[in-house]
């Protein structure tokens, strides 16, 4: 027997047709990246060491021992590397893994000095007419820093026990002299350079041509 079909309550009603946007299955929005911070600061001292050795990522990759996507991710900062990676990272790029933890991001010392324009400084023990200009200085980071242009004016005398902490280069821009650093000399000229120890007695012995003038830099640690 034939099952008699039951009239609809509503014979003048429409199937109801949906658009395609609603029964069309979305695709899964991929959750968010979360960065960690301390992971996209190493990632960005990764990159920035990597492109002033101006070595690929493919080249670091090879010679840290680590794969190219790997790297790719560190300095995106999407991982957080392992001791054991930076220090595959620090010995292809020669620099101590310490180097990676610097936030350069803060730092910023940064000193333009325009020609003739460098701080006319008294410094404490300074020798009569020799000039000293200050070209520049940094607050930050445990490294202090003292350029100075130096110029010896015309009744400036020889002067051989400068003592003080630190490194001094010496780069001689004019004239020429006999310099003594501790039990030795040089005869030096314009372009010539020094580099030294300041802990040991130096300075200029004679005078043999002026004018005289000369870069001078001299690097401490802050205490």
């Amino acid at each position: 027997m034939a099952r008699r079909q039951l009239a609809s309550p509503l014979p003048t009603a429409r199937p109801l047709r949906l658009p395609v946007s609603v029964t069309r299955a979305r695709p899964r929005q991929p959750a968010p990246v979360v960065r960690s911070l301390s992971a996209a600061r190493i990632g960005a001292q990764v990159r920035a060491l990597r492109m002033a050795a101006e070595v690929s990522g493919g080249e670091l990759a090879k010679t840290s021992g680590i794969s190219a996507s790997m790297l790719s991710r560190i300095e995106r900062g999407l991982v957080s590397p392992s001791v054991e990676t930076l220090e595959r990272l620090a010995n292809g790029l020669g620099v101590p893994a310490s180097r990676f933890f610097s936030d350069q991001a803060r730092r910023t010392d940064f000193c333009h000095v325009r020609a003739g324009h460098g701080v006319l400084v008294d410094r404490i023990g300074a020798v009569a007419d020799y000039r000293y200009e200050l070209l520049g200085h940094l607050l930050s980071g445990n490294l202090f820093v003292e350029p100075y242009l130096v110029t010896l004016l015309p009744g400036a005398d020889p002067y051989v026990t400068f003592q003080h902490p630190g490194l001094k280069f010496l780069y001689f821009l004019s004239g020429e002299v006999r310099y003594r650093y501790g039990g030795r000399t040089a005869e030096v000229r314009a372009g010539d350079s020094l580099l030294f120890d300041a802990t040991a007695l130096h300075g200029i012995e004679a005078i043999k041509n002026q004018p005289v003038s000369y870069l001078s830099v001299v690097f401490t640690l802050r205490e």
